[in-house]
């Protein structure tokens, strides 16, 4: 592709028409996706077969040939186009975003930022990374050795529906600037913002058969997404996670799998209360909870327990509930029947085992038929399905702890590990039992924005988490192998034989001893 200035570029995202016609089908069927600040349908989705898939993986694989060809300089040259892109586009993204997740526009406007954040690190570090280097010799002056990176092919990208914007940028953009192909499922729900997203890549000049986009069934199409890709990407729940996994391995396919969570944050007792519960709030009940690093369980230190508690209650009770496109709403919608069947049964179950609802609770089919109110549990014990399960929705149960240490202890024991939070008025303090907690990724005095805009950091989870990290150099470098490249410069023959190897073992351990001591790996 000729350099083209942005001005050049087509300005007006596609219709919803448009959008659909990117998808591989051939099928014919299609499904009804739902809006979910109405219910009624937002729009008919076409579906893809296992023939479309495959179509998809043999384009995918030709252009990637040409692209991986092209060299960092023209793969960092288009990025930066869909970066403005992004931008300019960004009412119809957030638009897109709020009317198939039902979330906020802020919470939309930080997927839309995150993306644009990853596509402008992927395309400046890409080269950084992966660019190659030269690596210590074993035999310095007779061998130089250096690593170079090849693109490990064709990714095979399956996004859920949540954070369909950010969470396919993570994955898909570096695998773009890694030099790799994509086929991504998309979710149903979810599928026109990827849509957009993928839009605004292909007229800033990534050829359109390298991302293509397929849908369906995880059932029928994500079992073959995974067994045609040179390496996965699976975001969504532990138990499909587990599958996808096993799958993988079974061909010796490389993955990166961020799972389920249930996300801890340590309240400690030099907090300004209300801070901490605005704070803790926002952790919460942003995209109604439906977010795989949101806090969902809060261990508040007793001297400050009481008045956390009632801060909690009042800002929590304040926020405003809103399906505007506009900047009114605190908090929106939960996305679909399923996810508000899920909190309704996670917060009944509680209430009948004893817990107290301090604030919410109940759904409010006067906004919407899938809006529920952000709710705080207290007295929530193990008997109840939301004190280890993962509700995914916009409950938090708060419980006392007297030290640091009770509330290191109840944080970490948990099968999950994504993301912890620590709110205290000293960072040294925050900082030294962030550092005792169990979490791919932890927050002092935020509950999850800071590591999750950290692009150049890497992010994922430990124990039934997950496994592997996208951003920052961790996340280009799961897309390549590297190669290992030696030569022998000629200077001295290496020995071949008995009696050149007894003449040299005096020299080979001299020059270990001199290694050594000069510090030279």
């Amino acid at each position: 592709m000729t350099a083209t200035t942005l001005s050049a570029l087509p300005s007006a995202p596609p219709s919803t028409a448009e959008l659909t016609r990117d998808i591989r089908s051939t099928t014919g069927e299609s499904v009804s996706v739902i809006a979910p600040f109405t219910g009624e349908q937002l729009h008919a989705l076409p579906l893809s077969s296992l023939s479309d898939l495959a179509d998809a993986y043999a384009r995918a694989r030709l252009a990637q040939i040409g692209w991986a060809r092209a060299g960092f300089a023209h793969r960092r040259a288009v990025l930066l186009r869909a970066h403005d892109l992004l931008l300019s586009r960004r009412e119809s993204l957030l638009d897109t975003l709020q009317t198939e997740t039902g979330k906020t526009r802020g919470q939309a406007f930080e997927e839309v930022f995150q993306a644009v954040g990853v596509t402008r690190y992927n395309a400046l570090a890409a080269r950084r990374v992966l660019g190659g280097e030269r690596r210590h010799s074993g035999l310095p002056v007779l061998v130089t050795t250096t690593v170079r990176y090849r693109p490990k092919g064709v990714a095979g990208v399956i996004t859920p529906w949540n954070f369909p914007l950010s969470l396919a940028a993570m994955d898909v953009v570096p695998a773009l600037a890694a030099g790799c192909g994509v086929v991504q499922k998309a979710d149903n729900q979810g599928a026109l913002s990827i849509l957009l997203l993928r839009r605004a890549f292909i007229d800033a000049g990534v050829p359109a058969d390298l991302w293509a986009v397929v849908t369906g069934s995880g059932a029928e199409i994500g079992g073959a997404v995974t067994a045609g890709a040179d390496y996965v990407c699976f975001t969504g729940s532990t138990a499909t996670g587990l599958t996808v996994g096993e799958q993988a391995a079974s061909t010796l396919t490389g993955a990166s799998l961020e799972l389920g969570g249930k996300n801890p944050m340590i309240v400690l007792d030099d907090v300004d209360p209300h801070r901490a519960a605005a704070q803790a709030a926002y952790a919460c009940f942003s995209s109604m909870g439906q977010l795989c690093v949101s806090i969902e369980r809060i261990y508040v230190q007793r001297a400050v327990s009481e008045q956390f508690l009632r801060e909690f209650v009042t800002v929590t009770r304040a926020l405003i509930l809103g399906s505007g496109l506009d900047y009114r709403a605190d908090v929106g919608s939960l996305t679909s029947q399923a996810q508000l069947e899920r909190v309704t049964r996670h917060v009944a179950d509680a209430v009948g085992h004893g817990a107290t609802v301090q604030v919410g609770g109940r759904p409010r089919p006067d906004l919407g038929p899938y809006f529920f109110e952000p709710t705080i549990l207290t007295g929530v014990t193990p008997a109840m399905l939301c004190f280890a399960g993962e509700t995914f929705g916009p409950v938090v149960s708060v419980s006392v702890v007297d030290t640091e240490q009770e509330g290191i202890l109840a944080a970490n024991d948990s099968e999950y590990g994504l993301n912890a939070s620590v709110l205290s008025g000293s960072a040294r303090r925050g900082l030294r039992v962030a550092g005792a907690l169990e979490a791919g990724s932890v927050n002092v005095n935020e509950g999850y924005r800071g590591s999750f805009a950290a692009v150049d950091a890497p992010m994922g989870g430990v124990k039934s988490s997950g496994l592997g990290r996208r951003n920052g150099p961790e996340g280009l470098l799961r897309f390549v192998n590297p190669v290992t490249i030696s030569r022998a410069t000629g200077v001295l023959r290496l020995p071949g034989t008995g009696t050149e190897f007894a003449r040299l073992v005096g020299p080979m351990v001299l020059l270990a001893r001199t290694l050594k001591v000069a510090r030279r790996r």
